[in-house]
């Protein structure tokens, strides 16, 4: 479904952008992996997976225009294009607006929103050229919703649907899709620090009454990535049990 295509993934080392490379590698992809900190487990990763398609792995500081710049030029130095690109990287800071400090906000906003901007500019002009590409925004439901003590990161999920909007708007003259998918409660690292009543109130919630694991996510954005979502542009796709419903 994805042979030989290109794909850069943020935060791909972990989580929901580990699932998304495996996905990718499976249906024999070229898969690059931006991220800042690569885990001990990396490598033994890597050499689980390369049996299926390549994997490299590129430390990045995506909230560094050029720095990111740099990183793509590398890539295209080296496959010649860039056909997919995964918006995944994301962090979280959460606390009530009073105790949310600025740096707080400004962490959250960097990685989550302008990290989105500064990878999705560098490849736009490939891209453009080719006249071919899929970007892929991964947002989340709160981007939807809102969520209390979650007001910068719920502010960079909803502006990344704005920004998933208005490039595709901008793009789809050259062939250029650029889809958002926004999970619900994912098992995770990240959601796994979470306290069990906040589970419990989470789960109460979705109608599935479970939460969605990694790959549940992975597939869509696979499929968002391929010919057979060639005629889908500007959407918000909700992967979330109905939590949004």
């Amino acid at each position: 479904m994805l042979k030989d295509k290109v794909a850069i993934i943020t935060g791909g080392a972990r989580g929901i952008g580990r699932a998304i490379a495996t996905e990718f590698i499976k249906n024999r992809a070229k898969v690059v992996v931006f991220d800042k900190f690569f885990p001990e487990d990396f490598e033994q990763y890597k050499n689980s997976v390369t049996g299926f398609g390549e994997i490299t792995a590129k430390s990045v500081d995506i909230t560094d225009f050029k720095a990111t710049e740099s990183a793509v030029d590398d890539i295209l130095n080296e496959f010649g294009k860039v056909d997919i690109l995964v918006n995944n990287a994301g962090i979280t800071r959460d606390k009530l607006l009073l105790r949310m400090t600025e740096e707080d906000w400004d962490a959250v906003i960097a990685v989550n929103l302008k990290g989105a901007f500064n990878t999705t500019r560098a490849v736009a002009r490939g891209m453009i050229k080719q006249k071919n590409g899929k970007i892929i925004n991964i947002s989340s439901v709160v981007g939807v919703m809102g969520n209390a003590g979650q007001a910068n990161y719920s502010a960079s999920k909803a502006g990344l649907i704005g920004f998933t909007k208005s490039v595709a708007k901008e793009l789809a003259g050259r062939n250029i899709t650029v889809n958002s998918v926004a999970p619900g409660f994912v098992i995770t690292d990240m959601t796994a620090q979470l306290k069990e009543d906040q589970k419990k109130a989470l789960l109460e919630i979705i109608p599935l009454k479970r939460g969605s694991q990694p790959e549940e996510v992975a597939g869509i954005v696979a499929f968002l990535a391929s010919e057979k979502a060639n005629y889908i542009t500007g959407q918000v796709i909700c992967v979330d049990g109905g939590m949004t419903m």
